[in-house]
């Protein structure tokens, strides 16, 4: 069985966190074997994935996922380097529950645009400066976003 790597120095993943921390200032870093994480400001959220897309090779949106803290909701996206890099990085954002609204990365990430939606759909989230943010799932008309841990509870 291979050993853990148990230092910054011996995981790849370290070392990309530690020049992350150094060019970003993220309000939090963090890895582990998979994934390098950072935790941004809201207002910092284009220019950081500007940078991953143009400056650091991370030119795919995997995924975009949304979810339900109670006060806040928190926004995370796994981007990857396609095709040669070895590089997985999950930026999560935090906005309050009374205005869940981020920009828009439809700009940089043509994936955004229907995972945008969806989050919006089913969370509220609103992505601003996205070009076309109506529901997908949900017929139009519903009222409320069902996985919101207060949906259906009068809220």
């Amino acid at each position: 069985m291979a050993k853990q790597p148990d230092t910054v120095r011996d995981n790849p993943m370290g070392e990309l966190a530690n020049r992350l921390n150094e060019r970003f200032k993220p309000l939090e870093v963090s890895y582990d074997q998979y994934f390098v994480y950072l935790k941004v400001e809201p207002q910092a959220l284009v220019s950081v994935m500007q940078s991953l897309y143009e400056d650091w090779g991370m030119n795919y949106l995997g995924n975009l996922d949304a979810v339900d803290y109670g006060e806040e909701f928190e926004v995370v996206y796994h981007l990857y380097g396609i095709p040669a890099h070895n590089k997985k990085i999950a930026v999560k954002v935090r906005v309050p529950r009374h205005t869940p609204s981020v920009p828009s990365l439809t700009s940089i990430y043509p994936t955004a645009d229907w995972q945008e939606r969806e989050a919006y759909d089913l969370m509220g989230i609103q992505f601003a400066g996205h070009p076309n943010l109506v529901r997908v799932l949900l017929p139009d008309g519903f009222t409320g976003h069902p996985l919101r841990k207060d949906f259906g509870k009068g809220a």
